[in-house]
C-alpha cells in the first residue's frame, strides 16, 4: 500500500476528488494547510500599503491506496489538479506498513 499525500489548490478539490472515486478510491482525508514553495508568497497591495503574503492556502488530500492503483491515482491528481501556472502543487508517494479499521480489526488492504 502506499499513501499519496497531495498538496493541491483549494478551487481543483471537488474535480480531484471526482476523479479519485471515478477511478475506484472510496476514503480519503482533506486537510486545509497553508504553505509555500518556489514561488515564495506573493505580494498585495491594501490601501496603498504592499504587504508580503508567505503562506498560501493550500488543501492537502492523504490518500492510502493498493500498490496497482497508484500509477492511476496519481495520473488522476495530476490531470485534475494542474493549471499550468505556478503553485499547482506536489504528490509524495510514500510505503504505508499496514492500515487497520478501528471497528472491525481487518487489516492491510481489506482496511481500505
Amino acid at each position: 500500500m502506499k499513501l499519496l499525500k497531495c498538496i493541491i489548490q483549494p478551487h481543483k478539490l471537488e474535480q480531484v476528488k471526482d476523479a479519485l472515486n471515478n477511478i475506484g478510491i472510496k476514503g480519503m482525508t482533506v486537510t486545509e494547510v497553508k504553505g509555500y514553495g518556489r514561488q515564495r508568497g506573493h505580494k498585495e497591495i491594501y490601501r496603498g500599503l504592499e504587504y508580503n503574503i508567505f503562506f498560501l492556502p493550500k488543501i492537502q488530500l492523504d490518500v492510502v491506496v493498493e500498490d496497482q492503483l497508484v500509477n492511476e491515482a496519481t495520473k488522476a491528481v495530476l490531470e485534475n489538479a494542474r493549471t499550468g501556472h505556478i503553485g499547482d502543487g506536489k504528490i509524495f508517494v510514500m510505503d504505508v506498513q499496514n492500515a487497520i479499521r478501528i471497528r472491525t480489526g481487518e487489516e492491510g488492504q481489506d482496511a481500505l
